[in-house]
């Protein structure tokens, strides 16, 4: 009995963890509608029928538009930014994003708080050269000063042990964090030791609170109280 409670009491943990940065996704629900905003201007909405993927980026979406039956491919080129339903298989909990309940700009946050994962296309520097990629933004409702992106395959599996119970979680290594308006760059789990005086140093309060406990796995809280608290 103890050995559940301390399971329960660890998924619990890890959920309140997850809630911070919306996790990312794979798999999208194909009976509610998706809206993708087009580099043209031109809104598309419609069911998803298929998200395909070169080494875990998007490179285009299939999709039937509202009101007819004919499949429409887009390539990720084409795309500014788009909202895709999460599949009731990977529904999860946006309590904590839902807390701030305000508008950021060029994000529908309503929507995000309806079960969509939000994507965006975005500059970033990749093996020292500039590219635009089409990312999942991991915290749509706090991103007002510094956005965080996920790097998809920049996943590793941690292990950990609760009273003889093993348990395996994912954990990000990086992801792409853009500040203001500079280009988004990549901060790796073994940076984040430095990153977080600069990433708050606005701040001074938060980062002295920081100064004992600034793990990594504490990333998305860190930069909620700093949205929060700093902002």
């Amino acid at each position: 009995m103890k050995k559940i409670a301390l399971l329960l009491c660890l998924f619990g943990c890890t959920t309140l963890t997850a809630q911070v940065f919306t996790p990312a996704f794979d798999l999208f629900s194909v009976k509610e509608v998706a809206y993708i905003n087009l580099e043209n201007g031109t809104l598309i909405e419609g069911i998803m029928k298929a998200v395909n993927r070169k080494n875990g980026l998007i490179t285009s979406v299939v999709l039937t538009p509202t009101g007819t039956n004919k499949k429409l491919k887009i390539n990720s080129e084409e795309i500014l930014n788009m909202y895709l339903p999460i599949s009731s298989f990977n529904k999860f909990d946006n309590a904590v994003n839902r807390a701030f309940n305000k508008h950021i700009k060029g994000i529908n946050i309503e929507i995000t708080d309806h079960g969509y994962a939000y994507f965006e296309k975005t500059k970033v520097v990749k093996k020292n050269e500039i590219e635009e990629l089409l990312l999942q933004l991991v915290n749509p409702s706090f991103s007002d000063k510094i956005k965080v992106y996920d790097i998809p395959l920049s996943k590793q599996t941690t292990s950990t042990e609760i009273g003889g119970i093993g348990i395996e979680l994912n954990e990000n290594k990086a992801y792409f964090v853009k500040v203001g308006e500079a280009t988004a760059v990549k901060l790796r789990k073994k940076d984040y030791d430095e990153a977080y005086t600069a990433l708050y140093k606005d701040c001074p309060v938060l980062v002295n609170n920081l100064k004992d406990d600034h793990r990594w796995s504490k990333f998305g809280e860190h930069l909620w109280t700093y949205t929060k608290q700093c902002n």
